[in-house]
């Protein structure tokens, strides 16, 4: 594999990733890295989020009807759900689980995997 070449603008978007400690959306990221690289624009920003996910550095976090935001992978790879604010359209990472999913289900199923996104109004929008 070809070693990849370090641009300010791969690293204008990786330390936005990584320094939002959120999951951000392809806008969100390119309003950040535009602080850092004020000539950066969206398809470059596109095109290094396709690279990184390539390289298994960031993953997609797929919501219905919302665009996908991107984490770094080493947080997608921690089990984990979301808040989504209906306000701001921020998404943001809540440690745990409630447990006990099971029990919700009807006889003879069996729960193999599962997502859970909270909705509602974050703190700075409150």
């Amino acid at each position: 594999m070809a070693e990849r070449r370090n641009t300010i603008q791969l690293d204008a978007i990786k330390s936005a990733i990584t320094t939002a400690g959120r999951p951000l959306s392809i806008e969100e990221i390119l309003l950040e890295s535009s602080k850092k690289v004020s000539t950066i624009s969206l398809r470059t920003v596109y095109r290094v989020i396709r690279k990184l996910e390539e390289e298994g550095e960031v993953t997609a976090v797929t919501l219905p009807s919302q665009p996908d935001r991107y984490e770094p992978s080493e947080v997608a790879d921690r089990h984990h759900h979301h808040f989504l604010c209906t306000s701001c359209d921020r998404l943001f990472d809540v440690d745990g689980c409630p447990g006990r999913l099971k029990s919700l289900l009807p006889d003879g199923f069996v729960l193999t995997e599962h997502e859970l996104t909270l909705k509602g109004l974050c703190a700075a929008c409150t």
